[in-house]
C-alpha cells in the first residue's frame, strides 16, 4: 500500500504574494474609478459638419434619405445594400420604441474635429460613434453628411 499525506504544506511566501498583488490591483481599480484616470471623455466641441437626416422606408426594401432642414432628397440607399447604415438606423429605431417614442423626428449626423463622426437621435439620447466601426463604415455615413452639397 500507498501511504500519502492529506498535510501538504503550501509555501507561505506566494501566497503572500498573490495576496498582495490581488489588494493592489483591486484598490488601483478602486482608485482609477473614483479619480477618473485613464478614462476618455471627448469634449463636446462644436462640429466641423452637422446635418439633420430623414429616412423613409419605400416598398421596395430601399431607403430614402432627406436632408430634413432643406426639405431635399439626398440619397437613396437600395434594398440589400449598406447594412452598416441600415443596422445602425435599426438600433436608433429600437431605442425609440423600447423608450415608447413614437416619432419620425430625424437624426442628426455630425463630424467632430478630432474625427470622431456621430449618429444621434436627439428624442432619445442615444448617440453611436461610427469611427468605432472602422473607416469603410464611417465613410458610408460620410457620404451622407456630403451628398447633394455645394461647396465653394
Amino acid at each position: 500500500m500507498s501511504s500519502h499525506s492529506h498535510d501538504m504544506r503550501v509555501p507561505r511566501r506566494p501566497l503572500i504574494g498573490a495576496g498582495v498583488l490581488l489588494l493592489a490591483v483591486i484598490a488601483g481599480a478602486g482608485i482609477g474609478r473614483v479619480t477618473g484616470a485613464g478614462v476618455y471623455t471627448p469634449v463636446e466641441t462644436t462640429p466641423i459638419l452637422a446635418r439633420s437626416l430623414g429616412f423613409e422606408d419605400q416598398a421596395n426594401g430601399g431607403i430614402l434619405v432627406r436632408d430634413a432642414d432643406a426639405g431635399t432628397e439626398i440619397a437613396m440607399i437600395e434594398p440589400g445594400t449598406n447594412g452598416f447604415i441600415r443596422g445602425a438606423l435599426r438600433a436608433l429605431v429600437r431605442d425609440r420604441r423600447r423608450e415608447d417614442v413614437v416619432s419620425r423626428a430625424p437624426f442628426r449626423l455630425a463630424a467632430w474635429p478630432d474625427g470622431r463622426m456621430t449618429l444621434e437621435d436627439p428624442t432619445t439620447g442615444t448617440s453611436i460613434g461610427l469611427e468605432a466601426f472602422g473607416p469603410t463604415n464611417m465613410q458610408a455615413f460620410g457620404r451622407l453628411l456630403t451628398a447633394g452639397r455645394t461647396t465653394p
